[in-house]
């Protein structure tokens, strides 16, 4: 996904991991994202998702998401989102 992101656009993607916000603060963004460790717990990789409600769980909490997989460009960075997600 994090490669070809283009295969994925439009398709809905469940995952589960930790919750993790990362605060930018030169804008004062907040992101949130899902991070998904490997089997053996030395690499992990997340995806940021949004949620309508703004009811995000605390960080480092186990959560499993649902969303619309999206791209967005910022700064010229291309970045991947969960739209319209959802915590299951």
């Amino acid at each position: 996904m994090m490669c070809s992101p283009e295969n994925y656009i439009g398709k809905t993607i469940r995952m589960s991991g930790q919750f993790s916000i990362y605060v930018d603060e030169e804008t004062n963004n907040c992101y949130y994202s899902c991070v998904i460790s490997d089997a053996t717990a030395c690499c992990s990789q997340g995806i940021e998702f949004t949620l309508d409600n703004n009811d995000y769980p605390a960080e480092g909490d186990d959560i499993c998401v649902q969303g619309i997989f999206e791209t967005y460009t910022e700064d010229d960075n291309i970045y991947c989102t969960l739209r319209n997600a959802f915590l299951l």
